[in-house]
């Protein structure tokens, strides 16, 4: 990769970034257990683009930067391994592959089962000391990861279809 294209590429991740603390900071639904965001817009753009290693990377970054600006509880490390987790899924299913409705659902299951279903219920317990089962907080949880499953995968399929980012990733991405 020349210069000029590693600039083009470290400013795009660097919007990117942007884009999911904003989306996740300021544009968000939350509460104490909830959260509902288009974060993995930004975030299935970087693995797209970058692959698994900058993806998760800049998941990481666009985490403890958003927690240490704005978090509205204190920062905790499970949270950084789901946002680390999640870039690794999008890059080693997106990058350098074409975006398929199999492909993409597949994806947007296994981050949903990982993450919203297992890790994210764990981490809340040991935050919070509530029994991992607790009826209260999954029934919600299932409710939302069951229409978000679709509303991701949507999204995902749109934007990974768009002509304009196909053409910013041959333009300005690294080659072969």
């Amino acid at each position: 990769m020349n210069k000029k294209n590693s600039i083009y590429a470290i400013s795009t991740m660097g919007l990117l970034v942007a884009m999911m603390i904003v989306l996740t900071n300021f544009l968000s639904i939350q509460t104490q257990f909830l959260r509902i965001s288009f974060e993995f817009i930004p975030q299935a753009i970087l693995g797209m683009f970058f692959g698994p290693l900058w993806a998760g990377i800049s998941s990481v970054v666009a985490d403890v930067v958003g927690t240490t600006l704005f978090g509205k509880a204190g920062f905790f490390i499970g949270f950084t391994l789901n946002a680390l987790i999640s870039g690794v899924l999008y890059g080693l299913f997106f990058y350098k592959k074409e975006i398929t409705l199999k492909n993409t659902f597949i994806c947007v299951l296994l981050n949903t089962i990982i993450i919203s279903l297992f890790l994210t219920p764990l981490w809340l317990s040991i935050m919070y000391h509530v029994p991992f089962f607790n009826m209260g907080l999954w029934i919600p949880r299932i409710i939302k990861a069951v229409a978000m499953l679709f509303i991701q995968t949507g999204s995902i399929m749109f934007f990974g279809k768009a002509l304009p980012l196909k053409m910013l990733a041959s333009r300005y991405m690294a080659k072969g």
